[in-house]
């Protein structure tokens, strides 16, 4: 069972929205998440959203345009992106520290990536 599943994604045009979802599973016994994080294609992994307990925070290239909630029951947090542009196309990844039992320790987890595509 994956333990961190992202959605939302798609093929959409420039100016157009779409929300992420990143849903931590429910049998995780405890879950801090981090934040989302992008890899635009032939390029590395960066930071798009930091979530923390109380406070969120986006890089500079998305201020303006994506925001963070979350839902704490659910175990999900969102990254809602608006006026995309075609520099946003990637695969969107969250990650989080999850502790699968209470036997276990914190381990880095990420999502298997949902597809973003902005066309002109």
């Amino acid at each position: 069972q994956a333990q961190l599943q992202e959605s939302g994604g798609g093929l959409v045009q420039a100016g157009e929205s779409l929300r992420l979802s990143c849903a931590a599973s429910e049998s995780a016994f405890a879950v801090n998440f981090n934040g989302w994080y992008r890899q635009p294609p032939g390029k590395p992994r960066e930071l798009v959203a930091i979530v923390g307990v109380g406070t969120t925070n986006v890089a500079d290239s998305v201020k303006g345009r994506f925001t963070v909630s979350r839902d704490n029951a659910k175990n999900t947090i969102y990254l809602h992106m608006n006026s995309l542009k075609p520099e946003d196309t990637a695969v969107y990844y969250c990650l989080a520290l999850i502790r699968r039992t209470s036997r276990d320790l914190f381990y880095d987890t990420w999502g298997q990536g949902t597809q973003v595509t902005v066309s002109t």
